[in-house]
């Protein structure tokens, strides 16, 4: 980690655009430690494991047919910092195309690298796991090869740090990414909707205006993504996980400030709103109707609950 080289990458950003893209990614390579990917025999035996009993556990108990992604890695966490710069650069090519030429530009360019690669650093620094449908890629969503990621050091990391055993801890991460998993594998559509509603709402904002609709709409899918994934998650996992949760719901409301602020400035309390908000909504359906009545929200779009019923699950019951 050299703190100097990520400070002078950022300050000598340079280019025509509003972010020097290959700085951010140095800058915050250079401000985070890649961490150990010398994994033994067992502990990469131990990832195929938990991924291949994760999908076949969902499979029979959601009673979703998915494949896994082709593109399954165990990465450092610069390796996960190169693979999310695409995607930072994907959602803010509109607002870059958009927005107005800048009174000092290099000025301009150097706030926003820095800020962008200290966004990249902090999640790059606590990511544990990634399920990424690559949304606004150049390739039709049919077309897209998905991608899980494990991001090692960190999974270490955390295990020691909230004190479980690290296979453990290892295999319920596994167990919650695979989930999403099955539910963009039980819902080809899933695709296109959140990324057009993603694109209406950057494109507004580089227009200088803000399309609620569009991103109300994308909260409520992700809500209903996020806790669908955690109801799946925790029912299929093959052992005990109150400790984990308690422990690693401490750990999403912990940090020193900085890392809280940072959280906050990355949205990650609305992510940690969505994961409860959803998983609620989720166990009351799936005690009503089981997990396979939980599981017809994947069938077409319309079956996805509204923002109102994520709150009342009896009227998505009496409508779908």
């Amino acid at each position: 980690m050299n703190l100097f080289r990520s400070v002078r990458t950022v300050t000598n950003a340079s280019g025509d655009g509003h972010v020097d893209w290959p700085a951010v990614a140095e800058a915050a390579k250079a401000s985070t430690d890649a961490g150990r990917l010398d994994l033994t025999d067992a502990e990469r035996a131990g990832y195929a494991a938990d991924v291949r009993d994760a999908r076949d556990r969902l499979r029979s108990l959601g009673g979703v047919a998915f494949d896994l992604p082709n593109t399954v890695e165990i990465q450092n966490r610069h390796h996960w910092i190169d693979a999310n710069v695409d995607t930072f650069r994907r959602v803010m090519a509109p607002v870059e195309r958009e927005a107005p030429n800048a009174i000092f530009p290099g000025i301009t360019r150097v706030v926003n690298t820095g800020t962008l690669s200290f966004m990249l650093a902090f999640l790059g620094r606590n990511v544990l796991g990634q399920y990424d449908p690559l949304l606004l890629a150049e390739a039709a969503p049919g077309d897209r090869d998905h991608a899980l990621y494990f991001v090692h050091p960190n999974i270490s990391a955390v295990a020691e740090t909230l004190d479980v055993e690290e296979a453990r801890f290892r295999r319920w991460i596994a167990f919650h990414e695979v989930s999403h998993a099955a539910e963009f594998g039980a819902a080809p559509w899933l695709s296109d909707h959140l990324e057009t509603r993603l694109e209406r709402g950057v494109d507004a904002l580089a227009t200088g205006e803000l399309d609620r609709k569009a991103f109300a709409e994308l909260d409520t899918a992700m809500t209903a993504v996020e806790g669908y994934a955690e109801l799946l998650m925790d029912r299929a996992f093959d052992d005990d996980y109150a400790d984990l949760r308690a422990k690693l719901d401490a750990r999403r409301q912990g940090g020193g400030p900085v890392a809280r602020l940072a959280r906050r400035l990355l949205g990650l309390g609305l992510k940690r709103r969505q994961y409860e908000r959803g998983a609620a909504f989720f166990r009351t359906v799936a005690d009503e109707r089981g997990l396979e009545g939980a599981s017809a929200v994947w069938e077409r779009p319309e079956n996805l609950p509204t923002d109102a019923e994520l709150d009342h699950p009896e009227r998505w019951l009496a409508r779908v």
